[in-house]
């Protein structure tokens, strides 16, 4: 090694340790999920302790309780706005250790108390008639703090725009209830109590499933499988050719399939895969993008995609199992793209791989594949409906703690038979499996962080599910649908261009979930009056309201990416949105034919369309890189404007289901290629 490389050594880890130490401060930043109190000590003991029973109380609800609707959904919001009180404070900043003010005990006791009352009151209150509900003073005013409580409790814990949109929302229907001579009481009993409000759908979704799926990628995380994930991506492409971005590319899929945060997946794999890019020759900007885009693309990644899917599932009536098998080709197309305009960007730098002695050995992440197993547990029950979706969940967290348990005695077995021959890295290993057992208090651990992770989750299907009361209550959401209609005047594609800008708009800076909220309720129906499958309808909108998070000018998880890359956030944005341009594109390819979405297609016409867009997407690559393959690596030949607008035209034809396409697409890609062969030899 020269003198030179043993220089650089010491900044490269500094920089790590760096980037490893202000993780935290970019997730308080940008993710408001981690903007949270400080306790410690006993107080932080039974902080913890009331997290982990609530997703015990949870999961039991989920599987063994068959308490009332009301019960169950009132009483789940109360002890979230107990524990979200609890965890988060009124602003950002620095916090005093085990300091909670006056007020916020008092919003909490407030809020809680508001749910609890309905919780108690259930059945009489059902049983009370209409006029006597709306003049008793105790239930409007519970219901009045109940909404207020919540509302704070979201800008604190998921922020300002879901508030803004709620709000608006809020503001026409107090209007149109004026305006029509009715009782501001009705509004309360609309929108608090009633299920139209905020125990609709979403809240009930969440209280049902996504809670317990959360638990479970909690548990994911404490025995490591998280972690092995990154090793696994790492020992699979970090030697070929700008290994680190393809390293971050499929880290960030597999572990974005139990995500439910695109800025949380975006510091977490970015907080090592990073720094990695940077050190290996790519541009900061386009480290945090490759970063950011792939994490985002992780909330559209079955099995889970950022909980939405449960949601999805819920309002199309159609079994779990059926969207995750639709989901699978848009997603793979998506990280295709992503994958190859990364390969390509490193052809065009001449960056090579991570060297042998910084990749994990394959074999021996191969013979821990065994980790991957509580995934393929979930799966194959979901998808073959043996169980429901909550016994499946469930039965796959005990299956990760025993993976947990076997993982400590196979590794403890590795460590020893080092000993016995003598291997000098018996040390080095033994400290390494000491660090990565799975111990008793994971368990207590994976409980109380699930519990934590589901409370903002919680609070944004709640806001989400008032702001559809609001639409449900006024017909606001038929105004919208006829007004984009005849905006479009029955042009498909213009409708699909008006809806895809509204969704973007309206998914800015909101969580995935109750992104998916508000579109299945204002934009999908716009598409299902124009005539486009129902299924189609609501992946539509779901991808674009998830691709919100990297569209500038409100592209968090760009941001947090470039926080850690010390890019510009507007240019990481930018260079996100162009990696990420298949999940631009193929929305509009399955509402134009649902073929994408395997629609009453057949097994030969799923490997048709399989390849041909595989074929297409290269061509949509290649076309916005417009590096020269054939090239020298490294010499930066960038092809002419016209080859690359006619690759990008024919890897569209590809990519749009057809065979009247797939001929012409295949032409055209085709011609470029053998005009990049053949021209570039005759200019030698």
């Amino acid at each position: 090694m020269s003198n030179k490389d043993k220089e650089q050594i010491p900044e490269a880890v500094n920089e790590e340790q760096n980037v490893a130490a202000n993780v935290d401060e970019i997730m308080r930043k940008y993710d408001r999920e981690s903007n949270t109190r400080i306790w410690e000590g006993w107080p932080k003991t039974v902080v913890g302790i009331i997290l982990a029973l609530f997703s015990l109380f949870c999961i039991y609800v989920t599987l063994f309780a068959n308490f009332l609707e009301q019960v169950r959904l009132s009483s789940f919001l109360g002890l979230v706005i107990v524990m979200g009180y609890l965890t988060y404070p009124a602003k950002k900043g620095k916090m005093q250790v085990n300091y909670m003010p006056w007020y916020d005990i008092l919003l909490m006791v407030l809020g809680a108390a508001s749910f609890f009352y309905y919780t108690f009151n259930a059945n009489t209150l059902l049983n009370t008639g209409m006029k006597a509900k709306l003049q008793d003073p105790v239930y409007i005013i519970a219901g009045i703090i109940g909404l207020i409580v919540l509302a704070e409790l979201c800008r604190r814990s998921v922020g300002l725009p879901i508030l803004c949109v709620a709000g608006a929302f809020l503001a026409y229907t107090i209007f149109w209830y004026v305006k029509d001579g009715k009782m501001l009481a009705k509004i309360v009993h609309e929108l608090f109590y009633n299920e139209n409000g905020i125990l609709s759908t979403p809240i009930n979704v969440c209280s049902k499933y996504i809670v317990v799926f959360i638990i479970f990628g909690a548990f994911l995380e404490k025995t490591g499988i998280s972690t092995y994930f990154i090793e696994l991506a790492n020992g699979l492409t970090g030697r070929y050719s700008g290994g680190p971005a393809k390293v971050a590319v499929v880290s960030s899929a597999l572990c974005g399939m139990v995500s439910g945060s695109s800025v949380g997946n975006t510091v977490t794999t970015g907080s090592i895969t990073i720094p990695m890019m940077k050190k290996t020759g790519y541009d900061k900007n386009f480290s945090g993008a490759v970063e950011a885009a792939a994490s985002t693309g992780g909330q559209i990644m079955p099995p889970i995609m950022g909980a939405a899917a449960f949601l999805m599932a819920d309002y199309l009536g159609v079994p779990y199992s059926d969207i995750i098998t639709r989901a699978i080709l848009p997603a793979c197309l998506y990280f295709l793209g992503v994958f190859l305009s990364v390969h390509l960007e490193a052809k065009r730098l001449g960056l090579k791989g991570l060297s042998r002695d910084q990749l994990p050995r394959l074999k021996e992440l191969l013979k821990e594949s065994y980790l991957l197993l509580p995934l393929a547990i979930l799966i194959y029950l979901v998808c073959s409906q043996t169980m429901t979706m909550q016994s499946a969940a469930a039965w796959s967290i005990i299956a990760t703690i025993v993976v947990g348990v076997v993982s400590n005695y196979l590794r403890m077995r590795k460590v020893l038979k080092m000993a016995r021959e003598g291997d000098p890295n018996t040390q080095a290993e033994a400290e390494k499996v000491n660090a990565q057992q799975f111990r008793l208090v994971h368990i207590f651990e994976a409980l109380e962080n699930g519990g934590r992770s589901c409370i903002s989750v919680a609070v944004a299907c709640g806001i989400a599910g008032l702001i559809v009361g609001c639409l449900t209550v006024t017909g606001l959401a038929s105004t919208v649908i006829n007004a984009i209609v005849t905006i479009s005047q029955g042009k498909l594609f213009l409708g699909l261009f008006l809806t895809m800008i509204c969704c973007i708009i309206l998914g800015m800076g909101i969580p995935t979930t109750a992104t998916y909220c508000i579109m299945a309720s204002t934009c999908a129906p716009i598409l299902i009056q124009m005539g486009v499958p129902m299924i189609c309808a609501h992946f539509f909108v779901f991808y674009y309201g998830i691709v919100a998070d990297i569209t500038p000018p409100v592209a968090l998880a760009a941001y947090a990416g470039s926080a850690i890359s010390g890019g510009s956030p507007m240019k990481t944005g930018v260079n996100a949105t162009r990696l990420a341009i298949a999940g631009f594109i193929i929305p509009f390819v399955f509402a134009l034919s649902p073929d994408m979405l395997l629609v009453n297609t057949t097994w030969y016409e799923v490997v048709l369309i399989t390849i041909t867009s595989i074929i297409g997407m290269y061509g949509v690559c290649y076309g916005l890189s417009g590096f020269e393959t054939g090239e020298r690596s490294g010499s930066g030949r960038i092809a002419g404007i016209c080859k690359r607008i006619i690759s990008i035209a024919g890897g569209l034809l590809l990519i749009y289901p057809g065979t009247e396409t797939d001929i012409f697409g295949i032409a055209l890609v085709g011609a470029v290629m053998l005009w990049r062969r053949f021209g570039n030899k005759s200019k030698n």
